[in-house]
């Protein structure tokens, strides 16, 4: 009984964490992307074309991390050669992209709300032998996706990247000390736009995931506000891609929790609410925990 609920909480737990490791490197570069449910929604619907065109699930990955890089370039660079605001900015991409996708849908294929070409190839599973019949353990380990040992790979090599790497220092003094950055030779707005195609790219992943690898169609409303939770993920992460990842697993359990409460028979109009409930609970924590530290400062 626990072993499905485990599977799909990983499976929920992995468009959430490709979304959050790409928006906590941008972050850390400075930009905080509120743009990655555009990213995550236009690489969903773009993973669905060239899946059911090429057959190829490689190629509808690329696709995926393609258009969401390019939209991760696109807001960055109104954010920063035109100086615009970031927040205003990434809710004008989201809005922005949901009516391109609802025009596309419309006027390339006919349909409205829900794509379901013929032919679409999803992401394989991967069943470990011996491993797959350990209750548990094979419920983590065995019958996961490529994409989503990939996201949890990108844990440990985002830390690593951030904290050992010249790049990472160059990330990270562009985040904190742009003047230093520019004052050795860098440029500093490369370098954002640099992590902000980074983050495009894992939403791109993200929403690749959710329509290859979960329900092999799109639909208008795939993304769910995934990329809002994702946002939350990595402000529950403060910067460390292990407390990223964990805030990600914690709001993928909760919603696989929803899903399996509707089908229960719990009204699924307030079943829904429970991740977003969550989020909001979990984020009125850390501002209570940062202002009580803030005030024994003060104290001390």
């Amino acid at each position: 009984m626990i072993d499905p609920f485990i599977q799909a909480a990983l499976l929920m737990t992995t468009p959430i964490l490709l979304a959050a490791i790409g928006g906590l490197v941008n972050r850390i570069g400075g930009l905080v992307n509120i743009g990655l449910e555009s990213m995550m929604l236009a690489g969903a619907l773009v993973a669905v074309e060239v899946s059911a065109a090429t057959g190829s699930v490689i190629a509808a990955l690329a696709a995926a991390a393609l258009i969401g890089g390019l939209i991760g370039l696109s807001m960055s660079l109104v954010v920063t050669r035109l100086q615009a605001n970031e927040i205003i900015v990434g809710l004008g991409f989201s809005v922005a992209v949901a009516g391109l996708v609802r025009f596309v849908l419309k006027s390339a294929y006919g349909v409205s709300g829900t794509f379901n070409p013929p032919g679409v190839a999803m992401l394989p599973r991967i069943n470990i032998p011996f491993v797959s019949d350990i209750p548990v353990l094979g419920a983590i380990l065995s019958g996961q996706d490529g994409l989503t040992w990939f996201a949890w790979a990108m844990v440990p090599a985002t830390a690593f990247l951030l904290h050992r790497t010249r790049a990472g220092l160059r990330l990270r003094a562009t985040g904190a000390a742009e003047a230093t950055v520019r004052a050795v030779g860098l440029s500093p707005l490369s370098i954002r736009d640099a992590s902000t195609v980074f983050a495009g790219a894992m939403a791109g992943l993200a929403g690749a995931h959710l329509s290859i690898g979960v329900v092999g169609l799109f639909n208008e409303g795939i993304t769910g506000g995934r990329g809002f939770i994702a946002l939350a993920a990595f402000y529950f992460g403060r910067s460390a891609p292990w407390r990223t990842a964990l805030g990600a697993l914690l709001f993928g359990l909760f919603d696989a929790a929803q899903i399996r409460l509707q089908g229960h028979g719990a009204p699924a109009e307030l079943v829904q609410m429970l991740p977003y409930l969550i989020v909001i609970i979990v984020l009125t924590g850390l501002g209570l925990a940062d202002r009580s530290r803030v005030s024994e400062r003060a104290l001390s």
